[in-house]
């Protein structure tokens, strides 16, 4: 910046008075002396003159330096749209029903042509419109939905400005509806599946305590069987949540034990194989030699149990369940395959839900929770697997989980 050096205020008058007075001074005292000592008149006053000079130099060295005062600067440009442009939230200037400015993120709400006029183009919302048009300002922000997307939810502020103006601002609060709504769902997911059961134990223990029914050995046991069922079937429910929130807990640390993942699915499908009898030649594993991976043991056991599970479960009797194991790419793939009923395009994106079930009915008959699917993504998530379910209604559903190999993960961090 361009500084011009300039003296105080009343400065200027007395430094030259100064200035004069010590010249004059220095002049009469040498040429005085000059003369007194006999010097021609010519030479003191000469001596007088050359006295003067450098009396006056010396003395303008010693005057006070001048205040160096920074010139004027120009007018400063108008940053009003580069601000609200680097504010995430949408931004909107209203003035006179107007609207002035709009930042990046208001434009891709409304789109560009729409925020270039009445703001009542943009804002489609009776909420919205009477609080802009009113002369109060938002106390707390208010919850409105449908801008944009019918499903999004918005946190709207109107603020007044110079003149008269509304500053409008919306900030996205779809992430913490969708995660309320979600809970609030699981709470009444879980209440009810443990509600059923309870119910059920409980009719029966009042049937039994009458009297009648307990005397009878064949009804007793009967009615004791189904009690041990429903209690079984709370006990997983319980022993399933309390795994999924263990999961959830761990999702963001990842494993770092490297695994051979044969083994596992060959301990797994013995398991398996071992409860069911003579059906157990059904589950057919293919597995090729494959790299290790970072994971975690217990948990990629329970991933295996409750995929080879639900094909067990929703496979067609007598029909092969196939457990794939092999590497492609530099990853592990591990596919479960099932001959089925299969599962509409419809369903497929709400699978892996808790509590979402395709036939609730028969997921109770067969002993199911409705948490299963949801494990097995958080498991994934967990280990940085991919997880996808392709199904056909009537062919059967095929499940698939693709692990970085622990070398490649190595190299790649």
């Amino acid at each position: 910046m361009k500084h011009d050096p300039l003296p105080l205020p009343g400065q200027d008058a007395a430094m030259t008075g100064r200035s004069i007075a010590r010249t004059l001074l220095g002049f009469v005292l040498v040429a005085g002396a000059s003369w007194a000592v006999g010097s021609p008149m010519s030479a003191a006053v000469a001596a007088g003159v050359v006295a003067a000079v450098m009396i006056g130099l010396i003395a303008g060295s010693d005057e006070p330096a001048a205040v160096a005062v920074p010139a004027p600067a120009d007018d400063a440009p108008d940053r009003t749209a580069e601000v609200i442009d680097a504010v995430d939230d949408a931004v909107l200037i209203i003035d006179r029903q107007r609207i002035t400015h709009a930042n990046a993120a208001a434009r891709k709400l409304f789109g560009a042509e729409k925020i270039e006029g009445d703001f009542r183009l943009a804002l489609r919302h009776p909420v919205a419109a009477d609080l802009i048009a009113s002369d109060e300002e938002t106390a707390t922000p208010v919850e409105i939905a449908g801008l944009g997307e019918p499903d999004r939810r918005w946190a709207m502020s109107v603020r007044r400005i110079e003149g008269g103006a509304r500053l409008v601002t919306l900030r996205d609060r779809t992430d913490s509806w969708v995660a309320e709504r979600m809970r609030v769902d699981f709470v009444a997911n879980a209440s009810h599946e443990l509600r059923t059961p309870l119910a059920t134990i409980l009719g029966f223990i009042e049937t039994l305590s009458d009297g009648g029914a307990g005397d009878d050995p064949a009804i007793r046991a009967r009615f004791l069987g189904i009690m041990m069922g429903e209690a079984k079937r709370m006990q997983q429910l319980v022993d399933d949540l309390i795994s999924l929130s263990r999961i959830e807990a761990d999702r963001f640390a990842v494993p770092q034990a490297q695994l051979a993942l044969g083994p596992v699915v060959e301990e797994v499908v013995g398991v398996i194989r071992s409860g069911m009898d003579k059906d157990g030649g059904r589950i057919q594993v293919e597995a090729a030699p494959v790299p290790q991976i970072r994971a975690d043991r217990v948990q990629i056991g329970q991933l295996l149990h409750n995929l080879i599970g639900n094909a067990v479960k929703y496979g067609r009797p007598d029909t092969p369940i196939r457990v794939v194991l092999k590497p492609i790419d530099g990853k592990v793939v591990l596919r479960v395959v099932d001959q089925g009923e299969g599962v509409a395009p419809e369903h497929l994106p709400r699978l892996t839900e808790r509590f979402y079930r395709v036939d609730p009915g028969r997921s109770r008959s067969v002993g199911g929770t409705g948490l299963g699917l949801a494990i097995v993504k958080h498991i994934a998530e967990r280990h940085r697997a991919l997880l996808d379910i392709a199904s056909r209604v009537g062919e059967g559903t095929a499940v698939t989980v693709t692990f970085p190999a622990a070398e490649a993960d190595l190299l790649s961090s």
